[in-house]
């Protein structure tokens, strides 16, 4: 019988570079930092990695705003520290994802500076969203879409003769000129940036915005056209999920499969897809497009095990009937931290959002398809709500001026060793600072004592990881609902293998027959109590 391929139900784990080891002393993490630390990944048991941008870029959006996409940051490092990585993590059997940004770029991309300097109807400029503005002397923006970072999603150009010109388009900030994938230039141009990875060993590509790249083709006007900006969602059907752009997912997935062909490993499509439904998610995995895309509606919905159960058996009926698997996540770089999302957490990892949390990682861990976890999350960190004015760096902040969904307290460099900052995240000297500032409360969630801890976020995780590595219920495969007590979601996994989260609202603890795996929480036997998940296999 042939083996499934690797990615159906591998666990990833998202290294945002900056924030997980410097080995510099600069106070900024890199690729180097991401090596010394594949033991600690594959230890706690994960398939795969995948990298945020490290490419060359101003960091206007933190690496999502590229400036040459086939080198490295001297921030992170080079090209031959990249290649050190990709041999290092092959030796420990890890794979390696990296992020690709093909809806925009950097202001400072060669070309966007070419279309600059070469003006109105140029090829330049055809390579990108540039039009005429309305209103006397096209004072106006084309169109009145916004960003979903805030503001107007058109910036004007000063032309070379110093009069106000043409209008250029950024869903997101100026600093990030939209792609005009209508242009065969920009189809070429991606595929030698696909082609130049694959070259070096990566597994696959994690890509930004999958459901952007086209806009309507007639730009027209928005009948709501805050949406975005107030969702900070891409729901403007005019700029977002437009038919064409499952095209390119077939070229790319094309490209991969001839890869795989000649080397026989199978490299991974995995898309950030938004899309308001499930079925409409669904069109994005189908066999010859990406071989993932997020599944969101897990991480949006609310404690509660009716919509819970309502998000998963969607995903499993829509997504999962397409041949694909669902790809779950409970958090990434954009999402306030899990345990701050569920709850108010208390110091060392306790409280309500924690104990909300590790139920959550359990329920992830037991459905069937693949599942992503952001660094941190394996050790129960809480979102830093404190963090002063004078150090936030998210656009949205710049943009804005609210930090209502701003993205900093998500991203602090992680603590793993110590009593105090930098808690062993840079190499510097000592007072090193490290690029956002750790709270002092992050010693009690520091590698070095989380792996001490058997009762720790780590250990509940790394048991998890091991568990669904041995158990052939929890790889691939569907899930049966059982009934359930009031406030309680149950099902079965394959030959008797049992998940139950008690979302606690369970009148009385949930009856629990059969032989204990792993638990979220302390566990009296025979009962689940409330906010807790457990694994077992039924005697039923």
């Amino acid at each position: 019988m042939n083996k499934l391929p690797w990615w159906r139900d591998a666990v990833i784990y998202q290294v945002y570079v900056r924030s997980f080891l410097d080995s510099t002393g600069d106070g900024i993490g890199d690729l180097a930092g991401v090596r010394a630390g594949l033991p600690y990944l594959k230890k706690l048991g994960v398939d795969g990695i995948w990298l945020s941008p490290f490419y060359p870029s101003p960091q206007h959006d933190h690496g999502y705003d590229v400036a040459d996409y086939r080198d490295v940051d001297p921030t992170f490092g080079d090209l031959a520290e990249f290649d050190l990585l990709i041999a290092a993590a092959r030796r420990l059997g890890v794979k390696v994802l990296l992020d690709i940004v093909p809806n925009h770029c950097s202001s400072e991309h060669p070309w966007f500076r070419e279309a600059l300097a070469a003006g109105p109807g140029s090829a330049a400029r055809a390579r990108f969203h540039f039009a005429d503005g309305r209103g006397p002397d096209g004072a106006e923006p084309p169109n009145n879409w916004h960003a979903m970072f805030g503001g107007p999603a058109w910036s004007r150009v000063t032309e070379a003769d110093g009069r106000p010109g043409q209008w250029y388009l950024h869903m997101f900030t100026p600093e990030q000129p939209d792609w005009n994938w209508r242009n065969p230039e920009v189809v070429e141009e991606f595929d030698r940036t696909l082609r130049f990875w694959l070259d070096r060993g990566v597994d696959g590509f994690r890509i930004d915005v999958a459901a952007g790249l086209f806009k309507h083709p007639d730009l027209p006007d928005s009948p709501d056209p805050e949406a975005d900006a107030r969702t900070r969602d891409s729901v403007n059907p005019l700029a977002w999920n437009q038919p064409e752009v499952h095209d390119v997912w077939r070229h790319w997935r094309a490209v991969c499969d001839a890869y795989a062909a000649r080397d026989g490993r199978e490299r991974l499509l995995v898309g950030e897809v938004s899309v308001p439904t499930a079925r409409e998610h669904a069109q994005y995995v189908r066999p010859d497009e990406l071989h993932q895309a997020f599944f969101f509606d897990l991480l949006g919905a609310p404690w509660d095990p009716d919509a819970f159960r309502k998000v998963i058996s969607e995903a499993m009926q829509d997504i999962a009937g397409t041949g694909s698997t669902v790809t779950w996540v409970l958090n990434n770089h954009d999402q306030v931290r899990t345990v701050t999302r569920y709850g108010e957490p208390a110091p060392g990892g306790s409280g309500l959002g924690a104990a909300r949390a590790r139920a959550a990682a359990l329920l992830m861990l037991a459905l069937p398809g693949a599942a992503y976890i952001y660094q941190g999350e394996e050790l129960g960190l809480p979102e830093v709500v404190d963090l002063p004015d004078d150090v936030l760096t998210d656009p949205i902040f710049r943009r804005t001026g609210s930090r209502a969904r701003i993205r900093d307290g998500c991203r602090v460099p992680l603590p793993w060793s110590g009593q105090a900052s930098p808690f062993g995240f840079t190499s510097g000297a000592e007072g090193a600072r490290p690029w956002l500032p750790q709270p002092e409360y992050f010693a009690e969630y520091a590698t070095d004592r989380a792996l001490a801890d058997t009762r720790s976020f780590w250990h509940l995780y790394r048991d998890g990881l091991q568990l669904r590595s041995a158990l052939p219920q929890l790889g691939e495969g569907t899930l049966h609902w059982l009934d359930s007590p009031p406030g309680v979601l149950a099902f079965t996994r394959g030959d008797g293998l049992v998940c139950a989260v008690n979302f606690g609202t369970a009148p009385t603890p949930a009856p629990v027959s059969g032989t204990p795996l792993l638990s979220s929480g302390p566990c009296p036997a025979g009962v689940l109590p409330g906010s807790t998940a457990a694994w077992w296999l039924s005697d039923l």
